[in-house]
């Protein structure tokens, strides 16, 4: 199945304009990155495909149709959420909330029949039988998150929205995730849109990355094309973030300035106010888009 975000924005009351003119492709068996600091757009966008928020403009569509019927769109698109324990039931054990799913969203009624799918997507993310009848909080952060993950399998979904899936986990676990995902898609060819602050983990994971700022995104193209050659100066600012570890996507508002207000944002490029490239059109006129080749692109007026 392939999921598509055309031109949507969203904005909400106050006019706060989260997202504007955004789209985005997610296809069957590729991984998209979208990268970007607190307050860009990301999360709103994965809800907005998760059919959380409705577009204020634009169309979700999927395998190129409208989307009509929520029950039936959940049945392929799920959304992994940055917290797992909080996104299962604390007082419900591994087999009832997988086996829920199961039986919802597939049919399935009797207590083996259930059991046994339930114990072969538990499988399928790494986790064996005896994980059925426990509870979240006798696991890890990172088990929680694998049964999240099999929760999403078991309506038999093709999409899978990952927001910061990996962000609560600790660090010696993070790769196993990042692993599983790479493997579903693998296996399974699932489309999958993975949001994270960290960019060298969307290089690790991506096949593409997206780059928001400001509700926008503002240049995209293949992983090894949008690490290796950054166009954008928000981008190539990301970029010499990530390799010092002392340092975070955060430390930008301290170098650079914040983030754009989003009910006031600053005329022609969003970016402008902190850019070091920034010239008097900048300040005047959005940027063009500026195909660079490769499938990759920037809206910059360094390109123009």
């Amino acid at each position: 199945m392939t999921l598509e975000a055309i031109a949507v924005t969203k904005e909400f009351p106050g006019g706060v304009r989260a997202v504007e003119n955004v789209t985005v492709r997610l296809r069957p068996g590729q991984i998209v990155g979208l990268v970007g600091e607190s307050g860009s757009g990301k999360t709103t966008l994965a809800r907005m495909l998760a059919l959380f928020h409705a577009p204020t403009r634009g169309e979700i569509r999927l395998n190129g149709e409208p989307v009509r019927k929520a029950r039936e769109y959940h049945r392929h698109v799920q959304l992994i959420f940055q917290d797992p324990f909080s996104s299962l039931n604390s007082l419900r054990t591994v087999g009832y909330t997988v086996g829920r799913a199961l039986r919802i969203h597939r049919g399935l009624r009797g207590r083996k029949e259930v059991e046994a799918a339930a114990i072969e997507l538990l499988q399928q993310v790494n986790l064996s039988a005896d994980f059925l009848t426990k509870l979240p909080h006798e696991l890890s952060g990172g088990q929680r998150q694998r049964v999240v993950i099999a929760r999403a399998l078991a309506v038999g979904s093709s999409v899978l929205l990952a927001d910061e899936p990996i962000s609560m986990l600790d660090v010696s676990i993070r790769l196993d995730i990042l692993n599983l995902l790479a493997d579903l898609r693998d296996r399974q060819g699932l489309a999958i849109l993975y949001i994270t602050h960290d960019i060298a983990s969307a290089r690790y994971l991506c096949d593409e990355i997206s780059v928001m700022y400001g509700g926008q995104i503002i240049e995209s193209g293949p992983a090894d094309e949008v690490i290796r050659n950054p166009r954008h100066p928000y981008t190539q600012l990301l970029i010499d973030c990530a390799p010092d570890p002392s340092r975070t996507i955060q430390d930008l508002e301290v170098e650079y300035g914040e983030p754009p207000s989003l009910t006031n944002a600053p005329p022609g490029c969003r970016f402008q106010p902190r850019c070091p490239h920034a010239t008097s059109i900048c300040a005047q006129q959005a940027p063009p888009r500026a195909h660079l080749g490769n499938g990759q692109w920037a809206d910059c007026w360094l390109y123009a």
